[in-house]
């Protein structure tokens, strides 16, 4: 179903049409088939209990998160308050294999992830990893995410370096210990994988297609999760991939 998916998807623009209507039968079938009976998504979950302070003076900051689809990832992200940029793209792989066709597989090593830049004075690493697993996407589940299945489609970080590794280490501990979910937390923390941004088809994606059904059914929910559990921190006019290359 997954690979299905992805071929329709990554059809050529002259194919839009036929391309159209394919993705609306596959993301019905998605949901009737596919999606899990019970997704540990959209669930208040405690901070984590050994989080950093917020840093002053030191510019921009990343984070490489991977929870499935990269799509909703990347829409959650744009609409939290202190993220500067989110990018959608691969890591875990080489880069001679970064691309959509070839990551669809799911020989290539690569999740499909996005690449965060934030402003550590206004949000920190802990918060993002909070909103990660809490409105993103759904930890417990290994190698899927609803009706994605694949390694491509696994929960991971990719820390930048050992204090964002032994945040995330850490807190994950935190989280199982305390059953803040039904089932164990499975993300994967990888570290020493460059992030390599996807094509422009895949950038802002959510926002451009708001009323596709696989949007409105796996994705829009997630924005719904951060408006409600995070509502201090929600923040209304997206930042767009195609708005900075504007700037640019």
């Amino acid at each position: 179903m997954a690979r299905l998916w992805q071929a329709i998807a990554a059809a050529p623009s002259w194919a839009w049409m036929p391309r159209r209507a394919a993705l609306v039968a596959v993301s019905f079938l998605g949901i009737a088939f596919c999606a899990p009976a019970t997704a540990q998504e959209g669930i208040a979950i405690p901070a984590p209990s050994a989080e950093q302070a917020a840093q002053q003076g030191g510019g921009e900051a990343v984070a490489v998160l991977a929870g499935g689809c990269f799509w909703g990832v990347q829409g959650v992200f744009q609409r939290v308050q202190g993220v500067t940029g989110a990018v959608s793209g691969y890591a875990g792989g080489e880069a001679g294999t970064a691309h959509y066709e070839m990551v669809t597989s799911g020989l290539t090593g690569h999740a499909e992830a996005v690449r965060i830049t934030y402003d550590p004075e206004k949000i920190t690493y802990g918060k993002l990893l909070q909103i990660f697993f809490s409105a993103a996407h759904d930890p417990t589940q290994l190698n899927r995410q609803g009706p994605d299945v694949g390694t491509q489609y696994r929960t991971a970080i990719f820390p930048q370096d050992e204090e964002q590794a032994k945040l995330a280490r850490d807190y994950i501990a935190q989280l199982n210990q305390a059953r803040v979910f039904e089932a164990a937390i499975v993300t994967k923390i990888e570290p020493g994988h460059a992030f390599y941004p996807a094509e422009d088809y895949h950038q802002d994606y959510l926002t451009l297609n708001p009323t596709q059904p696989y949007i409105v059914y796996n994705d829009l929910p997630k924005i719904e999760n951060l408006k409600r559990i995070f509502a201090d921190l929600y923040r209304d006019d997206p930042v767009l991939v195609s708005a900075m290359k504007a700037s640019n």
